[in-house]
């Protein structure tokens, strides 16, 4: 899979630092599909938006779901556990370390930085998770209430990751003609007796820590805005 991202070459200076995310043309930017698993109970749509500038990266994401199911209220926990989307960031593939960001439709995140050797991995947080480096997010709920077990017709996650909080990796920002690895999923539990997935490269079969069968990211030269 293949996954071209587009610069926001004229974004304004006040969007890119402070993340005014209403201001994203998110309309010029192509949506992308996440497809179900395998198995999957439900066919919710799920689809997300990427772009970038020299600041950081924008995300929006949009899934129709019918409940919020999920019982985490605070930031890095595991939210995993519940609704949640995930996106998953390989800018260095020479060293198994990637970065992976967990949003959930209440707006609880969980940031790691995953070290994955043979199989056997671990999440790390983020130190100084604040002003420049600290992820900028709007979670919106249609159809209902944004409280756990509420009846809803979807939700929209727009975020702006700055490349200031994957600071020492290598090819960290990015330019035009910059390839990482990624990948996004979704999980959903309204079905309590299965875990419902979605991803964007199929080739990890469900298997979200699987990084080494990631998509290719190519950051792309200006679309002008």
């Amino acid at each position: 899979m293949h996954l071209r991202i587009p610069y926001l070459d004229k974004a304004p200076m006040e969007l890119q630092q402070r993340g005014f995310l209403d201001k994203i043309p998110w309309d010029l930017l192509p949506p992308h599909r996440c497809l179900p698993y395998h198995g999957n109970s439900l066919t919710y749509p799920t689809f997300f938006r990427i772009g970038y500038s020299k600041f950081g990266l924008f995300v929006k994401i949009e899934c129709i779901d019918s409940r919020i199911s999920t019982n985490y209220m605070t930031d890095f926990s595991d939210i995993f556990r519940g609704d949640v989307f995930e996106l998953f960031l390989w800018p260095d593939t020479s060293i198994p370390v990637y970065f992976e960001y967990e949003i959930s439709p209440l707006g609880v995140e969980l940031p790691l930085l995953v070290a994955n050797n043979g199989g056997t991995f671990m999440g790390w947080l983020p130190w100084h998770y604040e002003e420049d480096r600290r992820i900028h997010k709007r979670v919106r709920v249609t159809g209902g209430c944004a409280v756990a077990g509420a009846s809803i017709t979807g939700w929209i996650v727009e975020l702006l990751l700055p490349f200031a909080l994957l600071k020492g990796l290598k090819n960290v920002p990015p330019m035009p003609g910059t390839q990482w690895k990624g990948n996004f999923f979704r999980m959903d539990y309204d079905d309590s007796q299965i875990v419902n997935k979605w991803e964007w490269d199929p080739r990890t079969k469900g298997e979200f820590h699987q990084f080494r069968k990631f998509g290719t990211l190519h950051f792309e030269g200006n679309l002008a805005v």
